[in-house]
């Protein structure tokens, strides 16, 4: 286990209308926002456990109330428009801060465990880069020793092909592949990731809120 690496989390403010709209419907936006804040929860409880040379979490909207509960992580905003900016500009503000590998998570996977963190940060003592797969077709984790927008900037995001698109873009880097993760996008994705941490944050939240269909 490695506390040489950096670990990002890009994050929305987990605001009704503006997070997880494609749990809209079944669940209210309301719900869906509260679904978010969970998610979000798990995962900076996940890299507060992590050994890391810092945490940082990345916000679209840096005013307002703190997320981090008292966690160890420096807050930042984010840059750009689209998400590959916005990504590539979460790595080049991490590695500016200190010069040390950058590994990147999103809010969406809230099964993620400092086990699988670790993993990450190990990886990048003897690889360039690290690449965990999502089964929608994109990733939910990306690291990088040195940072480099252009390894990010143009990626086509949120498609099918995100994650063969990014991969593609790391060659003539070595790159550690970590196990597949299920992120949350739709009801039926949120329910395969309760039934894979049932002792999440979010698990407890999505089984208070009842099954969607039967509404």
């Amino acid at each position: 286990m490695t506390d040489r690496t950096q670990i990002v989390v890009l994050a929305k403010r987990p605001r009704p209308g503006r997070v997880k709209t494609r749990l809209t419907p079944p669940y209210t936006p309301e719900e869906a926002a509260a679904l978010a804040a969970c998610a979000l929860d798990d995962t900076l409880d996940a890299v507060a456990a992590t050994p890391a040379a810092a945490r940082l979490l990345a916000l679209d909207e840096v005013a307002g109330p703190d997320l981090t509960a008292g966690r160890p992580f420096e807050l930042i905003g984010q840059r750009g428009d689209g998400l590959d900016e916005r990504l590539a500009w979460a790595f080049q503000d991490a590695y500016a801060r200190r010069r040390a590998p950058v590994v990147l998570v999103g809010m969406d996977s809230p099964q993620l465990t400092p086990a699988l963190l670790a993993e990450a940060t190990v990886a990048l003592d003897d690889h360039d880069a690290v690449f965990g797969p999502a089964t929608d077709g994109g990733f939910w984790l990306l690291g990088l020793r040195r940072p480099d927008p252009a390894r990010l900037l143009g990626v086509p995001m949120s498609t099918p092909g995100t994650g063969a698109a990014q991969l593609r873009r790391l060659r003539g880097l070595s790159v550690a592949m970590l196990p597949r993760l299920t992120d949350v996008d739709d009801e039926a994705s949120a329910r395969e990731v309760a039934g894979q941490a049932p002792h999440t944050r979010f698990a407890a939240a999505l089984s208070r809120l009842g099954a969607g269909a039967a509404r």
